[in-house]
């Protein structure tokens, strides 16, 4: 019998997933750093709990003992994947998360000879950010095998829960990133605008510091990548604009009262949301000689392909044998991972 612990099952999609993961017939362990918000969710469940910190690594492997799999849910990533990584390293668990955050991909694959060594699996992005753009990135990169550019996007309007709203507002001070030639390089947020057709006729769309420029990098070896979401217009030149103020969240104090706001204000989607909106998946591959390959998916919405697709991933580990080491979700699982997801149709070509 495999053993799961979800640390962070008392956030937003956190609880999500464990209550799947019940349904489902699985006996996660929930754990997190408040017992007042994890007892009550483990006693209604009627599962195992633990509670601690992740500010001392001893502590974290400690409590990571007799676990095979950690599916991390707490953010910001930025702050807590390092010490989780570290204790499943030293306790010999999977790692999974569904971060979304550039430099949380860059540590867990700088870790991957470590990871190898212990026979443990580090997976990143085992939700919305990355399966699904992750795995027709690896599709449309098999259909041009000589590409050296992607460009990697979606369509939605799905609304954020107030751990992503956090996340966003960890990132806004750092402008965007884009993958050129083998290097991460700084830009401006909203560096680059475009026309793309996402599957629905064509949409304005801009670049984003998403993490497919860790992620694709690694799954296809494309050196050059970029990341797109749709967006109106006025939303672009906002971020556009916003290039003169995203340092003030730099400051403590208006940090601070960013993250007070979406404390109290940001709710995230409800279930009538989470289970009507769809998203629209795109990839697009050059060649040297400027053949163009294009790969379009549609999913459900953010968050159901977050909790089924990291479930898929923690049965896939708990049913096979994987090469240890550092993977992306592609990886990992192979492109098919993202259609057999509830609402999500086939990976085209053109």
């Amino acid at each position: 019998m495999t053993n799961l612990l979800i640390y962070g099952a008392n956030g937003y999609t956190g609880e999500l997933v464990a209550r799947e993961a019940v349904r489902r017939g699985l006996r996660p362990i929930l754990a997190g750093r408040s017992g007042a918000k994890v007892v009550p969710l483990a006693a209604e469940l009627g599962l195992e709990h633990r509670v601690f910190t992740l500010d001392r690594i001893a502590i974290v492997a400690e409590h990571l003992g007799g676990v095979d799999i950690v599916l991390h849910c707490a953010g910001p990533f930025s702050a807590t994947s390092a010490p989780m990584i570290e204790g499943c390293l030293r306790a010999g668990a999977h790692y999974l998360d569904v971060s979304g955050e550039i430099d949380v991909f860059e540590h867990a694959y700088a870790n991957h000879q470590r990871a190898a060594e212990h026979g443990v699996v580090l997976c990143p992005g085992v939700g919305f950010d990355v399966i699904p753009t992750d795995c027709v990135a690896v599709a449309v990169a098999r259909a041009l095998p000589d590409a050296v550019s992607l460009a990697v996007g979606f369509d939605t309007d799905t609304s954020l829960s107030k751990g992503t709203a956090k996340t966003a507002l960890e990132a806004a001070p750092h402008g965007g990133r884009i993958r050129r030639d083998g290097d991460l390089v700084s830009v401006p947020h909203a560096w680059r605008t475009r026309t793309i057709d996402f599957g629905a006729g064509p949409r304005t769309a801009m670049t984003v510091p998403m993490p497919d420029v860790s992620s694709a990098y690694r799954s296809t070896g494309i050196p050059t990548v970029e990341n797109y979401i749709a967006a109106p217009s006025l939303v672009i030149q906002g971020a556009k604009l916003g290039r003169y103020g995203a340092g003030l969240l730099r400051v403590p104090l208006v940090r601070k009262f960013a993250a007070a706001a979406v404390e109290r204000f940001v709710a995230g989607p409800d279930e009538q949301e989470r289970a009507t909106r769809t998203v629209r998946i795109w990839a697009e591959a050059t060649g040297a000689d400027g053949t163009v390959k294009t790969a379009r998916l549609t999913t459900g919405s953010v968050y159901e392909v977050t909790v089924h697709g990291a479930l898929a991933i923690v049965e896939h580990l708990a049913d096979t044998t994987p090469e240890p080491g550092a993977h992306t979700p592609a990886t990992l699982c192979g492109p098919d991972l993202v259609t057999g997801l509830p609402g999500s149709s086939g990976i085209t070509i053109t």
